[in-house]
């Protein structure tokens, strides 16, 4: 077995340690779990999604809606 020591918020790890525990979970379970899910997709299990400001949602819905078109 290898050993893994990460930092992480203390807020962070005990909600995430509540959630855990109502799913019948303990951390190091858990944490198992996702690297084993890492190993099997070859990558993460889950997407990673880039928060946009208010500007750039309206910006992005603008071009959805006018397919990138200019009207003056």
């Amino acid at each position: 077995m290898s050993h893994i020591q990460i930092r992480i918020d203390k807020k962070d790890k005990d909600e995430a340690r509540k959630v855990l525990e109502s799913l019948g979970l303990d951390m190091s379970s858990a944490i198992k779990l996702f690297l084993k899910q890492v190993v099997i997709q070859r990558g993460l299990p889950f997407d990673v999604l880039a928060k946009y400001n208010q500007g750039s949602k309206e910006e992005f819905i603008h071009k959805k809606i006018t397919k990138g078109k200019r009207f003056a």
